[in-house]
């Protein structure tokens, strides 16, 4: 008897070991982006970022107590490979939440998923109009819409007096999400778009939105594309003799976009969804470049960078108000409580309807020595 009560016991002892080290181990999140393919490099500088945050964050103890670990599985941008990863994510790795998936059509594809299990999923990685209407109350979206940034491209356009606008755009849910966002600004001014030309983004051939964007002879182009297509487009309608000018949206990519095409981006003008990651004149610029040197991103700061740390960021403000036994409902609640959070220059607010944290967006311009400027 006397034995059985000691063995008892000694088994409730291993069992409330257990639940401690369950409760007081590290927080896992998961995310499903390109490491590879041809978004690698914006999809590794998003994941930088974060990992910059979180690392800062892990060697001042973590979030009470516990250590923040990022999972991030390679999609290489194929739609098929992100659902997989998400199930990955979620029936084998068991995270937590989701952090900073990945593309349009990708998030697209993993979202009934994420609705079905309810699972907080922050900071996607896309502007898209038309997922922000879909009903996922436990998506929160960090970065202002597709909508936002052609809405400030096309009035920058009009108050100039350029109002033969052409777009071109990648032939899926990212590309059609941003020509149907250029369609309402002007719509709202009494505008149509002169001129459309699609692309494959499995091809990457251009000619053809070239020649048909090239017949309207437009005063401006807005591209929605990433950096690839982009530099072969504007390559070549140069080369046909137009001399238009060039709006990008911020997923080009800038550092990858100044690296394909060299001094030949002087002049394209980009949209960006976060500040100025060069001036210390917003205070979580500032935080990010006092980073010590061990934690600070190998690609140094960039605007994709600093959006990641900022989703970082955000993810751990929600964790620490989530308490320190935090269920994913908690989670989901904290995040939604974030009104009008000022995170250093840079506020987010998910206290109005569809879970959209900011409409920030400036634009900027590529200089002659290669230097964004604003």
């Amino acid at each position: 008897m006397i034995s059985l009560v000691r063995n008892l016991f000694a088994a409730l002892c291993l069992l409330g070991s257990a639940l401690a080290l369950a409760q007081n181990g590290p927080l896992r999140l998961g995310q499903s982006l390109p490491l590879s393919g041809p978004l690698a490099e914006l999809g590794s500088e998003y994941r930088e970022g974060m990992l910059a945050y979180f690392n800062a964050l892990n060697a001042r103890g973590g979030i009470h107590g516990r250590k923040i670990e990022l999972l991030t599985l390679d999609d290489a941008y194929v739609v098929e490979r992100t659902v997989e990863n998400t199930k990955r994510l979620l029936d084998q790795e068991e995270v937590f939440a989701l952090l900073g998936m990945f593309g349009s059509a990708n998030y697209a594809a993993a979202l009934p998923l994420i609705n079905e299990r309810n699972i907080p999923s922050l900071a996607p990685y896309t502007g898209s109009d038309e997922l922000r209407a879909q009903k996922s109350p436990t998506t929160f979206w960090l970065r202002a819409s597709y909508g936002d940034e052609t809405e400030k491209i096309v009035d920058q356009l009009t108050t100039l007096g350029i109002n033969k606008i052409a777009v071109f755009y990648q032939d899926d849910a990212f590309g059609k999400s941003g020509l149907a966002g250029v369609e309402r600004a002007l719509a709202r001014r009494n505008l149509k778009v002169v001129a459309t030309g699609a692309f494959d983004k499995a091809k990457n051939d251009v000619r053809d939105a070239v020649k048909a964007i090239g017949v309207a002879d437009p005063q401006g182009v807005v591209m929605v594309s990433t950096y690839k297509p982009t530099a072969a487009f504007v390559r070549e309608m140069r080369q046909a003799g137009k001399m238009t000018q060039f709006f990008a949206l911020s997923v080009v990519g800038y550092k990858a976009l100044q690296a394909e095409m060299g001094a030949s981006a002087a002049g394209i003008a980009i949209a960006q969804v976060v500040p100025y990651p060069w001036s210390s004149a917003v205070p979580v610029v500032r935080e990010f470049q006092s980073l010590p040197p061990e934690f600070m991103p190998k690609s140094g700061p960039t605007y994709t960078v600093l959006e990641g740390y900022i989703a970082a960021k955000v993810m751990a403000e929600g964790l620490r108000q989530a308490g320190p036994n935090p269920t994913r409902e908690k989670l989901v609640g904290a995040l939604a409580g974030l009104r009008n959070h000022d995170l250093g220059g840079f506020t987010i607010d998910y206290g109005k309807s569809g879970r959209l944290g900011s409409r920030f967006v400036e634009v900027t311009i590529v200089g002659s020595a290669g230097r964004l400027l604003r």
